[in-house]
């Protein structure tokens, strides 16, 4: 197979898929090796990089996809006018305390919130944002927790080390910005 047909077979799968494609089920689908694929996706990301284009390739949980540039996404947005429900601060604080402890417990969660967080768990797993990964090998054995690709792909992260840095809040520079705001 041509390179050039590799590349509009790749182009073409990542445009038609609503989530990232892993570089080797590319390869499988298209019947080529992983060297091939990856030339071609790195063809792509030439081609898309220039700010003329309204839409990038990234990669992002594993995977590549083709998403809207933000500087043309209002006009997407007006097309599609489905805006999604914005998380509460429950949610989005619950949602960063599993993405950073991972696998976390629902009683850690709330020591760590100082209050349940038994609705805004159920909201983050019903949005496929958190998933349940396994049991603490302790009396009871709670229900661990922890993020998934989907939280990935939302937050625009190829993995969890990705995510910023935070400061405990025993530590001045912490302080400090807390003071500011």
């Amino acid at each position: 197979m041509n390179e050039s047909l590799i590349s509009a077979a790749v182009e073409a799968l990542l445009f038609v898929s609503d989530s990232p494609v892993a570089l080797d089920r590319l390869s499988a689908i298209i019947g080529v090796d992983c060297a091939s694929v990856s030339k071609a996706l790195n063809s792509l990301r030439a081609r898309y990089s220039s700010d003329d284009s309204g839409i990038e390739m990234q990669e992002v949980a594993g995977g590549f996809q083709l998403v809207t540039r933000p500087h043309v996404s209002e006009f997407v947005e007006r097309l599609t006018r489905v805006k999604p429900a914005a998380l509460s601060q429950a949610a989005l604080e619950t949602l960063a305390i599993v993405a950073y402890r991972q696998p976390v417990t629902r009683a850690e969660i709330d020591m760590i919130r100082g209050v349940k967080s038994d609705s805004a768990l159920g909201t983050l797993l019903e949005r496929n944002l958190v998933r349940e990964a396994g049991r603490k090998p302790v009396l009871g054995r709670p229900m661990l927790y922890g993020t998934t690709r989907e939280f990935l792909k939302q937050f625009g992260l190829k993995s969890l080390e990705d995510l910023p840095e935070v400061s405990p809040p025993g530590d001045p520079e912490y302080a400090a910005e807390s003071v500011k705001e």
